[in-house]
């Protein structure tokens, strides 16, 4: 039986590629994008229903997991993927620009997932995977605003995983690397628009012109990273953590084994914390 997917953000890059990769291999796809482009031909397949919709707006969201079921009539996958980037120093990020930040790349999630609940509960199956970074695992300067938003998805889909385990519904974090998308253009892409120059020639800066030099010039490729996340989510037990690409697994194991040799560090002190018999 042909699956159903839902992806938002599937007009370009990484959304784009899973909604491909879903069709290419006969499944069904609810394709959101905040602008339908009637003149886009994946649009005009049968197997894709383009809908309107911007995460951040309920109202789209309600409409349009309406309009999918109505369609296809049941979603067992949901891809979050809509959201943007941001690079820059947490000192000059104000607060408008994380909270939409986070309005985006968390809220926008997370009511996708509340608007899915009910339809997966009720057919006791579905998968949802959340599209979070390899900025979901581990830290680096000038990344500090994203790290937040996307630690919070990882968290997310680590506990909704286990919460929703009774309804037979599964839930990773996919952390993707470096792939060659419009990822770090303008549209993708926003840095706090009060730069401070105390921190020009530090890591913070140092990492915004990276970005803005090597655009366009990722080494992972959009198409591979989305048949081998189709692949893993169809599997018995999915994951819950999926690292996207070698040099992102590299740097997430290698952060994980410096926190445990942290722990270690201190284990014996911190594992005498009980009250002394009196």
């Amino acid at each position: 039986m042909n699956k159903v997917w839902m992806i938002t953000g599937s007009n370009r890059g990484l959304g784009r590629a899973f909604a491909e990769e879903a069709v290419k291999n006969g499944d069904l796809v609810i394709a959101g994008t905040r602008r339908i482009d009637e003149n886009d031909p994946f649009y005009a397949d049968s197997h894709v229903l383009p809908v309107r919709l911007d995460v951040t707006d309920n109202e789209q969201i309600r409409a349009a997991v309406q309009a999918g079921i109505e369609e296809f009539g049941r979603i067992d996958y949901l891809i979050n993927n809509a959201g943007y980037g941001m690079n820059g120093a947490f000192e000059e990020t104000s607060e408008k620009e994380l909270r939409d930040l986070f309005d985006a790349d968390y809220f926008g999630m997370s009511n996708m997932i509340k608007a899915v609940l009910p339809v997966m509960r009720d057919q006791h199956s579905g998968r949802i995977l959340n599209i979070s970074s390899q900025a979901g695992m581990a830290g680096a300067a000038g990344c500090s605003a994203y790290n937040a938003a996307k630690f919070a998805v990882v968290g997310m889909s680590e506990a909704l995983n286990e919460e929703l385990a009774p309804f037979g519904i599964q839930v990773a974090a996919v952390c993707p690397g470096s792939f060659r998308t419009d990822f770090r253009d303008a549209s993708s892409m926003r840095h706090p628009e009060s730069a401070m120059s105390e921190y020009n020639g530090t890591a913070a800066h140092n990492v915004v012109k990276f970005l803005r030099d090597n655009n366009h010039k990722q080494t992972g490729d959009p198409k591979k990273a989305a048949a081998f996340v189709y692949r893993t989510a169809q599997k018995e037990n999915m994951p819950v953590h999926i690292t996207v690409g070698k040099s992102c697994s590299d740097i997430v194991k290698n952060n994980l084994r410096k926190s445990i040799d942290e722990i270690d560090s201190y284990y014996t002190e911190t594992s005498d914390m009980e009250y002394d018999p009196e």
